[in-house]
């Protein structure tokens, strides 16, 4: 489907892997000139030029999004190669330990809490003059169904997202009126690179296949996943391309769960 987003620019954060390498490949394919960003600059490098098609060459800017002068940078340089930057996505993020409330420290909570929610805050802070210029703009935090539905483990990052949650419905209210909408997509159990590494050793330490280990986390730690399997990067994907076009000009402040049916509330 044509999206009619040829031409536009996108900067996508955490794009080297996963569903933020998915998300920038979609827009790639809608011809857009898409712009990559990670800390690891060689699996960057890399991601560009598998992703890069005809219409799109990919382009890769390496900067930690956890630091404020890397955060500007990236901008910065995005605008110098594109000129502007019309979609946003930041989907930069991760947890560094599953585990109970009583077992995390204070630093794990505020590292946390920078790369889930403050990175976003310094890179849109960054780009909205340059949307606010042009009275158009896209901007698509990537949150998960933990922010509304909290696990008993990992609190910090169940918290950062929430938080994201709400920094999404506070933008789309203060930049509307000019031309910049703002939603999240938030994802529920999706086979990145890192849960398949956290399925295979549970896998391992079990000596069962890969398949029964999904099935068994499920079981256990997400019984409320109707469609009873693991999501694909690539059907995450589609919403943000959607929530970037003109198909999606009505909409704003909201948050779009790609969850095969996990959270439980209406």
């Amino acid at each position: 489907m044509n999206f009619g987003l040829e031409g536009k620019v996108v900067l996508v954060t955490g794009g080297s892997k996963g569903i933020g390498r998915s998300i920038a490949a979609a827009f790639a394919r809608e011809g857009c000139r898409v712009v990559i960003n990670a800390r690891n600059s060689a699996d960057l490098a890399k991601t560009a030029q598998e992703i890069s098609t005809a219409a799109s060459k990919v382009q890769a800017i390496a900067a930690d999004v956890t630091k404020p002068d890397d955060a500007s940078r990236l901008v910065a340089e995005t605008v110098k190669l594109c000129g502007t930057i019309h979609v946003l996505v930041n989907n930069a993020g991760g947890v560094d330990k599953f585990a109970p409330f009583a077992d995390i420290t204070d630093q794990q909570w505020l590292d946390v809490f920078n790369l889930n929610f403050l990175s976003a805050v310094r890179v849109t802070r960054a780009a909205l003059p340059h949307m606010q210029k042009q009275r158009w703009g896209r901007i698509i935090n990537i949150s998960s169904e933990s922010g509304v539905q909290p696990d008993a483990q990992m609190p910090h990052y169940n918290m950062s997202k929430a938080a994201l949650n709400n920094l999404t419905k506070s933008l789309s209210k203060a930049y509307g009126q000019e031309g910049i909408l703002v939603n999240t997509v938030s994802p529920a159990f999706i086979r990145t690179p890192l849960i398949d590494d956290f399925l295979g050793n549970i896998a391992r330490e079990k000596k069962i296949t890969a398949a029964e280990a999904e099935q068994e986390f499920l079981r256990e730690n997400r019984p409320n996943i109707v469609v009873r399997r693991a999501g694909e990067p690539d059907e995450t994907a589609g919403i943000v391309v959607f929530l970037a076009s003109e198909q999606a000009s009505f909409t704003t402040g909201s948050n779009f769960r790609v969850d095969g049916g996990s959270v439980a509330s209406v």
